[in-house]
């Protein structure tokens, strides 16, 4: 199971924005947490400006990541993810760093109910989460 991604921005960006956005946070978190690069389930909801306030400093491009994980990953490989998703999304669709906004949730694994109702914390993924 990997993260769960929730990004809000303001309505009004193009198909190839939001494919980018989409791109570049999943290859951040691939780069710095290991997740499988098939493991991706990932949302973009787009807001009216008036539905989405915020400080007068930030620009039409703010953006908001929301990613829900498992808990294990360390304070390193979590600022290299902060970092990365910046940088990638300053490539590529150029949006500052400063308008954008990374927030963690990391439930407990016996509160995720996955792969037909069995806690996660009795699954085998495959993969290593602790990193």
């Amino acid at each position: 199971m990997c993260p769960l991604v929730k990004i809000e921005i303001r309505k009004g960006f193009s198909s190839e924005y939001k494919k980018a956005i989409l791109n570049g946070v999943h290859q951040a978190l691939v780069d710095a947490l290991s997740i499988p690069d098939s493991n991706r389930f990932q949302r973009i909801y787009e807001l009216d400006k008036e539905d989405f306030e915020c400080p007068p400093d930030r620009s039409q491009a703010v953006t908001m990541i929301q990613i829900t994980m498992f808990p294990g990953r360390s304070f390193d490989a979590k600022k290299k993810l902060y970092q990365d998703i910046v940088h990638n999304l300053g490539e590529n669709p150029g949006i500052d760093g400063n308008d954008i906004m990374i927030i963690l949730l990391e439930p407990p694994m016996e509160n995720w109910g996955i792969r037909g109702g069995q806690p996660a914390s009795e699954v085998d993924f495959g993969f290593k989460i602790d990193v």
